[in-house]
Order: C-alpha cells, then structure tokens, then sequence
C-alpha cells in the first residue's frame, strides 16, 4: 500500500489502484464474511470474535500503521474506505475497526514514545483490540470534566474512577484511558494513560443495551487502584486533552465514513425492493415520486461521501482538517437518518419488520448524532472555525 493524495483536478472520488484493490478486497470480505453472520451478532447482541483474526489477516487492525510496526502500511484513506465497505453490510463490524484505527491506533502513532509504538503497535496490529475511554457520567460534551484520577506512586501512576460509553470494551484488551492528575488544573491536568486488560485494578462493567450497533459492544470500565507503569502515559502529563482532542478529529472522519456507507447498504437494498414490488399494476420505482426521493437522496449520499474523502485526503496530506472532520460527521450524521428513514419508508410495512435489512440501517444511524462529539458539538466547532477565519 502507498500514501497518496488527489492531484489538482482529480475527483475525490477517484482512487488508485492501490485502493481500488483494497477497497474490493474489503468489500469481498465483507459479503463472504460478515453478511452471514450479521442476523446472528444482530439477535445475540454480540460481535463475534472469530472475525478478528480475520481483520488481523487482512490487514484492517492496522491499516496506516507503518510496515516497521508489522502495520499493512497504507493511508490513512484506506482506513475511510475500510469502513465505508464494512458499514454497507455491518455498523457494528465497520465500528470494532474504526475505533480501534482511527481512536487507538492514531494517539499511538501521534503521540507515543518510540518504546510504546514498538511495545504496542504490533500487538494492535495482530488483532489485539483497542478501546478510548474519554467519557464519564458527568464528562459527554464537556469532555474534559473528568473526575478519574490519577496519582503517582513511584515510577506508576493509580487511576481511580469509572469510565462509560467505552466502544468494543467488551473485546478489547489495550485501551488508551484519560484521568487527571489535578482537577484544580482543569484541562490542563488531562493525562493519556495506556491501560491493559491484565492489569491490577482494572475491571470491564456492565455493557450496555442499545437501540442500534448492538452487536458492537459499548460498556464502562472500572479502575480500583489499577497500577499503570509509568511508562505508559502516552504523550506528555497534563497534555492529554491535545491527544483527545487531536484524535476525536481523526475519529470524526471515520464515523463519517460509516454514515457513508450505512446509508449505501441501505439504498441498494431500497433500489432493488423498488424495482421489484409492483402497486397499481407498474413497480414503485416508475412513479416520479418515488424517483425524485430517491435522486435526493443519492444526491445528499455522494455529498457525505465526498466530504469524508476531502477530510480523509487533508489528513494524509498533513493539512489541516479539524473543520473538515466535523462538517463531514456532522452532514453524514444528517443525511443517514434522513436516507435510512426514507428507505424504510419505500418498503412500506415490510420496512417496519426485521424481515428486511432496512430497518437495521435505520436503527444503526442514529448513533451517527451521538457520538464522537454530538451533532451540536459539530455546528458549535464548525461556527468557531468559520468565524475565525474572516
């Protein structure tokens, strides 16, 4: 795989070979391998572990981690398309990789020591899960009201506290983990900590029941006393609030990626069911009503798509994305709701049961205005920036 930005001129949409491969070959993993398993994980509310190994293999634990650290080496934008082809069959499949790339692997590359990405890195990249625990009862958008703490005791470091809302805890077994070391300091006394499954004092809680992505496991996470090398604060202490934030930007594309391609999944399902059920003697798909829907909303899917793409392209570019990554999540987020809803809409009834694949789209995309910094967030982001910029 080789980095590569869009020459002057070049759709966004336009892909080398490198990427045209390797969005086929996810895509082919996803039909042959994800499909049918999707009803069960859907019903038992459970990812099924035997599709880690086979992301591993594939390359997708590690996709723009350098070859160096056993990483398959590719860009950053193959890591937007990954997920694109993963959420068109399954949101909950496409979120174990995103997260584990976009929130884990990213503040490892970004910000660790040499010693940590040598240490980690490869694990990660093999299939060892990860998982980013920011939020707490009281810290969701004010995302640096942290009460988990963390005191130096020697060399280590004791965090104290629960964390919530932890996407694939249920899997994972590294985590990159925000306590402070100074609630006096606010912000300032954030600190990124590298926490393991096996360490003392660290204990996975209750995982959580949720409306839609429910085979992806969202659960809290509890520190007693859990010791922490000190070698393990990943970036500088009192810096973490720059890795979190610095990684929710990256995060905010991936989500956008999945919104992208939940929204697909479920208008080819649409564009199928249309052309075949037939009212007043012709099929639904020849009314102009149902046409102009459709036009729109294959209109507003090409737009989200190509606003992850432009934020993906910046980020591999090393440009500056931040205002791109939130005006990509938060159309994305938009447009899935508004797409999936219609979508369910077209197939009339049938829509409304679990019969049919539309309803889990619908389901899934909420979660789109939800995390990753909520839909208002995004506005809030996106208006700072422009305002600046005048």
């Amino acid at each position: 795989m080789t980095n590569m930005t869009v020459a002057a001129g070049v759709p966004l949409t336009a892909l080398s070979e490198d990427e045209a491969m390797f969005r086929d070959a996810v895509r082919d993993f996803a039909e042959a391998e994800v499909r049918p398993l999707v009803e069960q994980m859907e019903n038992a509310a459970e990812f099924d572990k035997s599709l880690i190994a086979k992301f591993a293999e594939l390359g997708l634990m590690g996709i723009d981690v350098d070859v160096e650290y056993d990483g398959a080496g590719g860009s950053f934008f193959m890591t937007a398309l990954a997920v694109e082809e993963l959420s068109a069959v399954d949101a909950s499949t496409s979120v174990l990789v995103d997260v584990h790339n976009t929130l884990v692997n990213t503040p490892f590359l970004d910000w660790a020591s040499e010693e940590l990405k040598k240490k980690y890195l490869p694990q990660l990249a093999a299939g060892r899960v990860g998982a980013y625990a920011l939020s707490e009862a009281g810290s969701g958008s004010d995302a640096f009201a942290l009460a988990a703490r963390a005191v130096q005791d020697g060399d280590d470091w004791i965090l104290n506290g629960p964390k919530l809302w932890v996407t694939n805890g249920a899997e994972a077994e590294i985590f990159v983990v925000f306590a402070t070391i100074d609630p006096s300091k606010g912000y300032k006394g954030i600190t990124a900590f590298v926490v393991e499954r096996g360490f003392e004092g660290f204990t996975v809680g209750k995982k959580e029941n949720k409306v839609g992505i429910r085979a992806s496991s969202t659960t809290e996470l509890i520190l007693e006393n859990c010791r922490v090398p000190g070698e393990n604060v990943l970036g500088e202490v009192g810096k973490g609030y720059k890795v979190a934030i610095e990684t929710l930007n990256v995060g905010r594309i991936g989500i956008g990626a999945q919104m992208v391609g939940l929204t697909r999944g479920a208008l080819e399902a649409t564009r199928k069911y249309v052309q075949e059920r037939e009212q007043f003697g012709k099929h639904i798909a020849d009314f102009q009503a149902v046409q102009f829907q459709l036009g729109q909303a294959a209109t507003e899917l090409e737009a989200g798509r190509l606003l992850v793409y432009n934020a993906a392209r910046l980020r591999d570019a090393k440009q500056p994305y931040a205002k791109e990554a939130a005006m990509a999540k938060l159309y994305t987020a938009q447009m899935a709701e508004r797409v999936t809803s219609l979508c369910v809409d077209l197939f009339g009834g049938y829509g409304f049961t679990k019969e049919y694949p539309v309803e889990k789209y619908w389901r899934d995309s909420k979660i789109g205005a939800i995390y990753e910094g909520t839909s208002n967030m995004q506005v809030q982001t996106i208006a700072k920036m422009f305002l600046a910029e005048g």
